[in-house]
């Protein structure tokens, strides 16, 4: 019995409200006790280095230049291409495997490029169409350039 609580510590702390949280799972636990780190991307093949090992990145992230990794140093089993921006796990990765690599066929990929296309015939359809609605209703173009009198040759 305890003098100043009138009562046995346990007694006490049966009868107080439950105050605790849960505990959460084994898979939470590991996720929340890794790190992200940025790394640079090779263009050739689509891999990156971790620890001295090289990760393959999924075709649909080769344009990226720099890869997020989110990872446990004690754990490369489980590797996951990050956004930087909110965190979100978008893919896992996967380190290479070079015995079967060297005797699995390899797909052919177009050249990752950042130039935008150009349109394949000639003109932009958007443009094509408002000169048609121009045409069409017989008034002058939006826009005509400004053409100050004084700044033509004599």
């Amino acid at each position: 019995m305890h003098r100043e609580i009138g009562a046995t510590p346990l007694a006490r702390y049966l009868e107080a409200p439950h105050v605790g949280r849960e505990c959460p799972g084994s898979e939470e636990l590991r996720a929340a006790f890794r790190i992200e780190v940025k790394r640079r991307q090779r263009r050739s093949d689509g891999t990156a280095s971790l620890a001295g090992q090289r990760f393959e990145t999924p075709t649909r992230y080769r344009h990226l230049r720099d890869v997020h990794l989110r990872y446990a140093r004690w754990d490369l089993r489980r590797v996951d291409l990050v956004d930087p921006r909110t965190g979100a796990i978008l893919s896992p990765v996967h380190p290479i495997d070079k015995e079967a690599n060297a005797c699995r066929l390899r797909g052919t990929l177009e050249p990752v490029t950042n130039a935008p296309r150009a349109p394949q015939g000639g003109v932009a359809p958007l443009l094509q169409q408002m000169i048609a609605d121009y045409a069409a209703t017989g008034l002058p173009p939006a826009y005509l350039p400004d053409s100050h009198p004084e700044d033509d040759p004599p």
